[in-house]
């Protein structure tokens, strides 16, 4: 009991991937490079939906939302990782943790939920054309908007509540980039194996359901795409899905690594590198794969920035 006495008033040592690496200062220096990225290109995402209004449409409203899950979650685990580098400090206050892995949760769960949304936004662009915006009208978006944060909100506080109310008293070291459940219950003097099975049943429904709504919808998007008579129009809406297609891919990817594999097939160093691509690499590329190759919103970038920043000047 003195030693969970004292975590309540010492906290937590994060010990990440920083402090295992054999070249600290580069990896340093390429996660902050990372973040700066992050920062830029989902700001500037966020700025050119938000101000042009072609771009209010619900495809675009539900990127929005992308970007600003995207700018949060780096925002979570980056400033801090690279701060305590730095000074050499990597120690978390008890609320501090729980904040983190609250905030943490949430945003991850509400990707999850949004990514599933959106591929059912384009199964409805694609193959009813017609009804678009009916099924997607305005007061659906916002419904799909207020869904996804209301329910990743209810989770992470419930996991956040009750992983935070064990008793820790086998070690202040987190072994991880961050505050999460697992890395957590390792540090707890009370047998966990029942909360962790129910986390582990928990994660897995909540990733699997949103990815079955995903293949379902790409799996009818596929049929409808197959039986169009032009070629144009097949890559036409092709090229609108590998966008969302490669982010679900990369972001189911680390997850289903993190939250499906059993617990004997991880390793710290490999849930590190995990938990990097997901929080800092992940972010960084999202708006980047979502607007190189989209001429919508390059255009749309190029107005506002010819608008707000570059404002061209009357002749003399």
């Amino acid at each position: 009991m003195e030693l969970w006495n004292s975590t309540l008033e010492s906290g937590f040592i994060l010990v990440g991937i920083l402090d295992g690496s054999g070249s600290p200062e580069l990896l340093c220096a390429t996660i902050a490079a990372l973040y700066t990225l992050a920062l830029t290109s989902n700001g500037l995402l966020l700025l050119v939906i938000t101000v042009d209004a072609r771009l209010h449409v619900p495809m675009y409203l539900l990127l929005r939302q992308l970007s600003l899950i995207d700018l949060l979650f780096t925002s979570v685990v980056t400033p801090k990782a690279v701060v305590d580098f730095l000074l050499g400090d990597n120690t978390i206050s008890f609320g501090g943790c729980a904040l983190q892995m609250a905030l943490a949760l949430m945003l991850g769960s509400a990707e999850d939920l949004l990514l599933a949304f959106m591929a059912y936004d384009r199964y409805v662009a694609i193959c009813h054309p017609l009804n678009y915006m009916i099924f997607m009208s305005p007061r659906v978006c916002w419904l799909i908007v207020a869904t996804t944060w209301i329910l990743a909100s209810l989770t992470a506080l419930g996991h956040t509540a009750h992983t935070m109310h064990f008793p820790f008293c086998m070690s202040r070291e987190i072994r991880h980039l961050l505050c999460e459940i697992l890395p957590l219950l390792k540090l707890s003097c009370l047998d966990t194996s029942q909360y962790e099975l129910m986390v582990y049943v928990t994660g897995v429904t909540f990733l699997l359901l949103p990815l079955s709504a995903i293949v379902t919808s790409y799996t009818l998007i596929l049929f409808t795409v197959l039986h169009m008579p032009s070629n144009e129009g097949k890559k036409k809406a092709l090229v609108t899905c590998l966008s969302h297609l490669t982010v679900v891919v990369m972001f189911y990817g680390a997850a289903t690594f993190m939250y499906v594999l059993p617990s004997s097939l991880h390793s710290t160093k490999q849930d590190n590198i995990i938990s990097v691509f997901y929080t800092i690499v992940t972010p960084s590329l999202n708006p980047l794969i979502y607007s190189l190759r989209n001429k919508e919103v390059i255009g749309a970038l190029r107005r506002v920035l010819g608008r707000y920043i570059l404002p061209e000047h009357p002749p003399l």
